[in-house]
């Protein structure tokens, strides 16, 4: 039953995968592949002072027996200190909010905020009213691809698919779950 003054108006949906689209996009694997650099040589750098703290503590151990207490207490605050010192660099590289968050945030946002924008210009242009992101996890049973609209998007970005073959090969949803 309607109501005086309102529309029954269909709502269009389409859903985005935004791995994919994210996959096509040479800014974001240029700007993955610099955060992987960042975090494998900050990963090496704090695996290398513990290697240190771990040799600095086996000395120790096989001194202790032969040092002055006083000498002991100095080396053991050594120890202390420099443990301290790297897991607040552990902290600060790779803790909430630390040095990899922020790059992430400056390389990774923009692009992902071009793809939204994208998505969003689609999404009035086409009139759909909901737009889905397949790669979020979110549970779709069935999915038809003539409502995918993730080539169209990198289109409007300006690039081309690379993986539509792939793509296509790789979507088991397409197949309807009988109940």
């Amino acid at each position: 039953m309607l109501f005086p003054g309102t529309s029954a108006q269909a709502q269009k949906i389409a859903y985005v995968d935004t791995e994919y689209i994210l996959g096509n996009v040479p800014e974001y694997k240029n700007a993955q592949t610099q955060i992987d650099d960042l975090s494998n040589k900050w990963q090496k750098e704090i695996e290398t002072r513990f290697a240190e703290i771990d040799r600095l503590y086996k000395t120790y151990q096989a001194d202790a027996t032969m040092l002055p207490e006083e000498m002991k207490r100095k080396r053991e605050n050594e120890i202390i200190a420099k443990e301290k010192d790297v897991k607040d660099l552990q902290k600060k590289r790779f803790g909430q909010g630390g040095d990899l968050f922020k790059k992430r945030q400056e390389l990774i946002k923009p692009i992902q905020d071009k793809v939204y924008n994208a998505i969003e210009a689609i999404s009035n242009q086409e009139n759909i009213g909901i737009v889905f992101d397949k790669a979020t996890g979110a549970t779709m049973i069935y999915t038809n691809n003539k409502y995918d609209i993730s080539d169209i998007v990198l289109g409007k970005l300006g690039y081309s698919s690379v993986n539509q073959q792939n793509k296509q090969n790789t979507t088991p949803q397409n197949n309807p779950v009988k109940r």
